[in-house]
């Protein structure tokens, strides 16, 4: 996308903490491009929400009590907000006359889940602190702490805030924007360029395929069981990786090496020598791979936000305040 500029850089250090990584990153901000002249900071909300984060996170783990794929939703929610108008939670707002919003196109609808987790972290923070935390930095929030919070212990990692909310959600943008389970090596490569990202970068990020489950209609490599009249049942669904469907792991690497990959983007990876390489990195070196996972996430969560005097801070993230 031309008009706006991603920098990032990782001066990493990390440490062993609960089994898991901690990524303590110095990160570049985003420059150009809508970001109303303000900068993402680590502890954002240090002075004028200092417990926000702790809030979401236990909004986090209250939701993960309740359904555990929950952790995959809020990682995948976070990344379809970020990929149309950027990291500005235009994915949280719901539909309204006359306007189809982006969680209601059939790309997310029914498969996007974790909004109720979203939202009980809303309605708290605005009881400790309204009108000061966005929408857009809960959900960056969420994302992250799923990602630690998953069962074998993925990397924990700061995630700088900031973030403002946008108004606008369009159904019709997102078609164009969120890569097809369908893309070849090349569409994948491409889309994730339009964004700022890497072609390493978009192999690592798949790896969040490792957690979560897949909507029958959505794909044809495996058979899903079938209708009674034959067809296959639109509402089944089949856990991505099928080993260990909760933990972020390198098992599914592993499986698109064996030709497992549920999505056709997923064998795509191995298109080329240099893919091909990095997803046998990956699925040798878990440790590594979280690391770069952690650092990729940063970077996607930077995509195009709403800072300084741009956006709002809505008061419901379904709902645009007025």
């Amino acid at each position: 996308m031309a008009g706006w500029l991603i920098t990032f850089t990782v001066a990493a250090a990390v440490y062993a903490l609960g089994g898991a990584l901690l990524v303590a990153t110095c990160v570049g901000f985003p420059a150009g491009g809508g970001n109303g002249g303000g900068a993402l900071q680590p502890n954002f909300y240090g002075a004028t929400c200092p417990q926000a984060e702790a809030i979401v996170r236990q909004e986090v783990i209250r939701g993960l009590h309740s359904d555990i794929g929950f952790a995959a939703g809020l990682v995948r929610m976070h990344f379809h907000d970020c990929f149309v108008r950027g990291c500005d939670a235009s994915i949280l707002l719901e539909s309204t006359p006359g306007n189809t919003a982006e969680r209601d196109s059939p790309v997310n609808n029914p498969s996007l889940r974790g909004f109720e987790v979203v939202d009980s972290a809303k309605a708290r923070l605005e009881d400790a602190c309204p009108g000061v935390v966005s929408c857009a930095d809960i959900l960056a929030f969420a994302a992250r702490d799923s990602v630690a919070l998953a069962q074998s212990g993925g990397p924990r990692y700061d995630v700088p805030g900031g973030r403002r909310d946008g108004t606008v959600s369009m159904a019709s943008e997102v078609p164009d924007n969120i890569p097809a389970p369908t893309f070849t090596l090349d569409q994948l490569t491409k889309s994730f360029a339009a964004k700022g990202l890497t072609q390493e970068e978009m192999v690592t990020l798949s790896g969040a395929h490792t957690i979560g489950r897949a909507h029958c209609t959505a794909f044809s490599r495996h058979a899903c069981p079938a209708s009674t009249f034959g067809d296959v049942d639109p509402g089944l669904v089949v856990p991505m990786e099928p080993h260990t469907p909760y933990s972020l792991d390198t098992l599914y690497y592993w499986g698109v090496l064996r030709n497992r990959g549920i999505f056709t983007s997923d064998q795509a990876l191995l298109a080329s020598a240099l893919t091909a390489a990095q997803v046998r990195q990956s699925a040798y070196g878990s440790y590594p791979w979280k690391l770069k996972f952690a650092a990729a996430m940063i970077k996607m969560g930077q995509i195009q936000v709403l800072t300084g005097g741009s956006g709002q801070i809505r008061a419901k993230c379904s709902v645009v305040s007025n």
